[in-house]
């Protein structure tokens, strides 16, 4: 998130006056978070039924890891350690704001929340990307002068299943996520985890990439008090299959869609850059993003 926030500040100024886009988080980080919402926006604006007020993401993902993903995690801590300014900014909810002065005071919820059981019995853990969802998706809205609505709470958590077993797994998983993050902040720990965990350069394997998916049900109410749900979902490991999609199809659009693009220039989202057009080549590449008014 840094580097985001380090090329917002530097290049979005520049881009503007010479028309051009930059687009951060074109892969599973953060593209079905950042459409999903879009869509839900457009259905409630559709139907008169006012903002987004509560918006939630629960994902759940069959995935690998690689060594390159957990040395950027090194990275970031590495600078969270030493940098007072970069804990602040990873601790705000608005860090990639293009105006952080103009923003609500609206609460958003923790990016790090407890253990819950939704609505439909699906017991939730924390999301690790939840940290840079959700700071996309905000700053998605703020770009479109806070058309989503300026007491949009959005929240992200990660699903791993029902009942008891469900309850058992999601706090399993809730302090062992925070005794990783823990453990791979301090060196000495960090040295005895880096004798079993990927080396950079290595990744998931062929068949892992080809049997994994990801499905994000993100459900929002409005502050008329009416509800919606959209799917973004899709075939391959998230990460690395999924994410190649992505970013090809935003590639893609970026070089054969121009007329058909949002006009908004500068360092943008997935949302405010591609909009709908991505939605479409992401659905003809058999990725599913849908909407439905629940109530």
């Amino acid at each position: 998130m840094s580097f985001i926030r380090e090329a917002i500040d530097r290049y979005d100024a520049l881009a503007r006056t010479n028309g051009a886009r930059i687009v951060h988080s074109c892969g599973y980080d953060s593209v079905p978070s950042d459409l999903a919402v879009l869509l839900l926006h457009q259905a409630a604006e559709a139907d008169g039924a006012g903002s987004l007020v509560e918006v939630q993401l629960v994902a759940t993902a069959k995935a690998g890891i690689s060594g390159g993903t957990l040395e950027s995690m090194r990275g970031q801590l590495d600078a969270m350690r030493s940098s007072t300014a970069l804990r602040s900014l990873a601790a705000d909810p608005y860090a990639l704001s293009p105006d952080r002065t103009r923003e609500p005071t609206t609460q958003q919820p923790p990016d790090a929340g407890p253990v819950r059981r939704s609505d439909d019995g699906t017991w939730t853990a924390p999301f690790i990307m939840a940290p840079v969802n959700t700071r996309i998706v905000r700053r998605s809205n703020a770009l479109q002068g806070w058309a989503y609505g300026r007491s949009l709470q959005y929240g992200e958590v990660m699903g791993v299943g029902p009942g008891p077993a469900g309850a058992v797994v999601a706090k399993a998983t809730a302090l062992g996520l925070g005794a990783f993050t823990g453990a791979m902040a301090f060196p000495p720990t960090r040295r005895v985890l880096d004798r079993f965990l990927p080396a950079p350069g290595t990744g998931p394997s062929t068949s892992t990439q080809r049997e994994g998916w990801f499905h994000s049900r993100v459900t929002a109410r409005t502050e008329n008090g009416h509800r919606y749900q959209a799917i973004a979902a899709g075939p391959g490991d998230p990460g690395y299959a999924a994410t190649a999609v992505m970013a090809g199809e935003t590639a893609l659009a970026l070089a054969l869609d121009g007329d058909r693009l949002p006009t908004a220039k500068g360092s943008l989202t997935p949302a405010t850059a591609l909009g709908n057009v991505l939605i479409q080549r992401l659905r003809a590449a058999g990725h599913t993003y849908q909407v439905t008014k629940l109530a």
